[in-house]
This record gives structure tokens, sequence and C-alpha cells, in this order.
């Protein structure tokens, strides 16, 4: 299967969380951005009109949380597409908006890249 590249922006306070998936997502040939929390994510996003996914964790220090985030993001560029993460909340993948998709903790990279593909493809 050919990988469609993406710009995928990673928002996750955990630094060897954001740091690996960053690898894993460059070794495949994505253009990744990152953000410690959802404040440096409105930075970046104000700033580039390339962004095809953010990838958020729930949980972050900061003026809001990845859901306030995604609901931004979602609010300021319907296009893009959302990846929510965490490990203490699971929320119910019916109840999630288009182009959205959840990702439970531990996470395996190929999720991650799986989810990728399936937001370009639509």
């Amino acid at each position: 299967m050919s990988v469609q590249k993406a710009v995928v922006l990673i928002v996750e306070d955990e630094p060897l969380i954001r740091f690996t998936t960053l690898d894993a997502l460059e070794e495949v040939g994505h253009v990744v951005l990152e953000a410690a929390n959802a404040d440096e994510a409105m930075v970046l996003l104000r700033n580039r009109t390339d962004v095809d996914v953010v990838f958020t964790d729930v949980n972050m220090a900061g003026s809001m949380d990845g859901i306030q985030l995604a609901q931004r993001v979602r609010a300021l560029r319907p296009h893009i597409g959302i990846i929510i993460t965490s490990g203490v909340v699971r929320l119910d993948p019916m109840m999630l908006p288009a182009r959205t998709h959840f990702l439970p903790k531990p996470y395996q990279h190929d999720m991650v890249l799986s989810a990728i593909h399936s937001l370009l493809q639509t």
C-alpha cells in the first residue's frame, strides 16, 4: 500500500510519546509538526495552512484540553482530520464528529498510521 504523505500536527505533553510518534510518522514520509499543548498547537495552526491532521492527547496542561482543541480546530478548519487519544478517558467513536478518530492509549504506531490514511481518504 502506498502511503499518501500528510502534514501532521502532534499535540502531546509527554515528550517521549511525542518524539516516538513523530519518528514513526516521519519514517514513512509524513511531515510532522509538534506542540506540547493546545496553546502551542493553535499558534502553529494560525501560522500554517497546510496541516492535514491534528493528533492530540486529551489531558494536557494549558488553557484547553485535547477535546476543546479538537472543537476549535473543527470550527476553524473543518477539512482537517482529527485523531484524539487518551489513556484516561474513553470516547465513544459514534459520538465523535465526522473525520475524527479516537485511539486509546497505549496505541501502536500502525494504528496511528492507519487512522491518518483513513482521514486522508475522506
